[in-house]
C-alpha cells in the first residue's frame, strides 16, 4: 500500500493539498501528517476531512524543520505503519486525481523491473494556482545518473513531492542533511535508485507550488541554497564518482573545480587531483593543472 506523508507547517495552501488527496479516484493510500509545531494548527481543517480521508495526524513537541528539514522528513516517515511505498508531499503541492490510480496501474511492471524510485510528471503553479510552466515529462525508464546531470545542467527540474520511494530502501539510506534540505531529495533519488534506473509515470501530474511561502520560491535564502549546492556537488564527486560515465565524471569534477578557483582551497586541490588521477586519467589532471596556471 501507499503512504502519503505530509511534513506540515504552513496552512496557506494546505486545504488545496487535502482536497487533491480526497479527490483521488483510487483510495488505496493512507495519509500521515507530521505537524512541525506550526503556529497555524490545522485542527479545524482536518475536522472537515476526517470523513473524506484516511489520515493520521501527529503534532510534534518541538520544531525541527528550522534546524533540519531532513530531520523533520525523517520523523514524519517514522509515523508510517506498514506501507511499502512512501510519497513525501509538500503541504502546498497538489496531485492530479489519478495519481494513486496510475501508480497502482503501473505497479506490476515497477515490481518486475525491481524499481525503487517512481516519479510523476510535474507542472509548476503560482500562489494563485495558475499554471506557470509546461509539463515536465521524462523517459519511462531512465538512469538516475543521466537525469541528475541534466538537472545540474539546468535542462530539467525535480522536487521531492513527485517521487514515490520504496520504503525499506529509504529507511536504509536516509537523507543527506544539506542546508534547507536543498538537493537532499536529489541525493536520495540517486541513493535509493542505487544510481540505476527510475520509473516515470507521465500520464499523471504533481503540481509544484512556487511562492514566497516555500523554500523554492523564496529569494532571501540564496546563500544557504548556494552552500547546499556546493555540498551536493562535492558529495557526488567525493563519494559516488564511480557510478558515472567518464564524461559525467569530468562534468562533476568541473563543478567542484569552480569552487576551488573561488576559494583557492588546498583541500579541494588535493581532492580534485586525486579524483582526476584515480577516475579520469593523468591527461585530465594535467589539464586541471594548466587551468590553475592560467588562472594564476
Amino acid at each position: 500500500m501507499l503512504a502519503v506523508i505530509i511534513p506540515y507547517y504552513n496552512i496557506a495552501f494546505f486545504e488545496e493539498t487535502l482536497k487533491s488527496l480526497a479527490a483521488q479516484i483510487d483510495k488505496r493510500f493512507k495519509v500521515y501528517i507530521g505537524d512541525d509545531t506550526s503556529l497555524d494548527k490545522p485542527s479545524a481543517l482536518l475536522e472537515e476531512y476526517k470523513e473524506k480521508l484516511d489520515f493520521v495526524y501527529h503534532r510534534f513537541d518541538e520544531n525541527m524543520g528550522s534546524n533540519s528539514l531532513t530531520g523533520q522528513w525523517q520523523r514524519c516517515i517514522d509515523l508510517v505503519n506498514n506501507e511499502e511505498w512512501v510519497m513525501i508531499l509538500g503541504d502546498d503541492d497538489v496531485l492530479d486525481n489519478n495519481i494513486v490510480q496510475s501508480f497502482y496501474s503501473n505497479l506490476i511492471e515497477i515490481q518486475q523491473k525491481k524499481i525503487n524510485v517512481v516519479r510523476f510528471s510535474t507542472q509548476l503553479v503560482d500562489k494563485n494556482s495558475n499554471l506557470i510552466s509546461d509539463i515536465y515529462k521524462h523517459p519511462i525508464k531512465e538512469k538516475s545518473t543521466d537525469f541528475i546531470l541534466k538537472k545540474i545542467n539546468r535542462l530539467t527540474r525535480s522536487s521531492l513531492s513527485e517521487y514515490v520511494f520504496k520504503r525499506e530502501v529509504l529507511e536504509k539510506t536516509g537523507f543527506y542533511n544539506f542546508p534547507l534540505g536543498w538537493h537532499s531529495d536529489d541525493m536520495a533519488f540517486l541513493q535509493i535508485s542505487n544510481f540505476s534506473f527510475v520509473y516515470t509515470i507521465n500520464e499523471s501530474n504533481v503540481k509544484i507550488r512556487m511562492s514566497e511561502g516555500n523554500i523554492s520560491g523564496r529569494s532571501d535564502n540564496y546563500l544557504q541554497k548556494s552552500k547546499a549546492t556546493e555540498m551536493f556537488h562535492y558529495t557526488l564527486a567525493n563519494n559516488y564518482l564511480s557510478f558515472f560515465t567518464k564524461k559525467q565524471k569530468l562534468k562533476l569534477i568541473a563543478m567542484v573545480e569552480q569552487y576551488y578557483f573561488k576559494k583557492k582551497s588546498m583541500h579541494l586541490f588535493f581532492k580534485i587531483s586525486g579524483w582526476h588521477l584515480a577516475q579520469t586519467g593523468f591527461y585530465n589532471y594535467i589539464k586541471f593543472l594548466r587551468r590553475i596556471y592560467i588562472n594564476y
